[in-house]
């Protein structure tokens, strides 16, 4: 197989999916670094290979993709790993929790993030922040349904790749300082996955 180049900067969520996915898998790859402050993904070069100028973005044999839970689905499938399901409804109940992690989870930290985690002063609204909070709260109860449910894990009662952006996603709740809620099936899953080699490397206090 090509080499696989994998383009960003660790710093970032969705590069770190990427990473732990190619490590966890076994494949080889090489990386380049991409974002800032190092290398503005706004130049020509890099939005030649992704247009909207964000991180990460692979490469093979003159296949570029972007979209950190695509990068995942596709290095998954095509190290024919465990990790994506063969099965079409196995496979959709992991597709359905990569998306809602997106859609739904990501979507609600933002405003809390930027103030509270980033310390950006353009963040101050206390009322924005406190609806972050409850609305990122809130995605986290589904969330600790779906793993008591599922006897922790996030799809099917087995690792995939599911678990993995989940527990980056569960890293940033726990990374944020604020007064939180406590939930056991979350507070197991993240520490079990942190305490594998690659979880230590991707769910490290200097990558918040």
């Amino acid at each position: 197989m090509a080499e696989l180049r994998i383009l960003g900067r660790i710093t970032s969520i969705n590069m770190r999916k990427v990473l732990w996915t190619a490590d966890l898998i076994g494949t080889e790859y090489v990386t380049e670094l991409w974002g800032m402050p190092h290398r503005d993904p706004r130049s020509p070069e890099y939005l030649a290979l992704n247009p909207n100028g964000l991180v990460p973005v692979i490469i093979e044999d003159g296949f570029v993709l972007w979209e950190s839970n695509a990068i995942m689905r596709y290095l998954a499938d095509t190290r024919r790993s465990g990790l994506w399901p063969v099965g079409a409804r196995e496979r959709a109940l992991v597709d359905q929790w990569l998306t809602w992690q997106v859609s739904e989870l990501n979507a609600q930290w933002g405003y809390a993030v930027f103030a509270l985690l980033r310390k950006n002063p353009a963040y101050a609204d206390e009322a924005r922040i406190a609806e972050s909070i409850k609305n990122w709260t809130a995605r986290m109860h589904i969330l600790e349904n779906q793993l008591i449910k599922g006897g922790g894990h996030v799809a099917n009662g087995r690792l995939s790749i599911a678990d993995l952006a989940i527990a980056l996603s569960s890293h940033r709740w726990y990374s944020t300082p604020f007064v939180r809620e406590e939930f056991p099936a979350i507070r197991d899953h993240y520490e079990r996955l942190k305490a594998t080699p690659e979880g230590a490397k991707y769910l490290s206090p200097e990558t918040p």
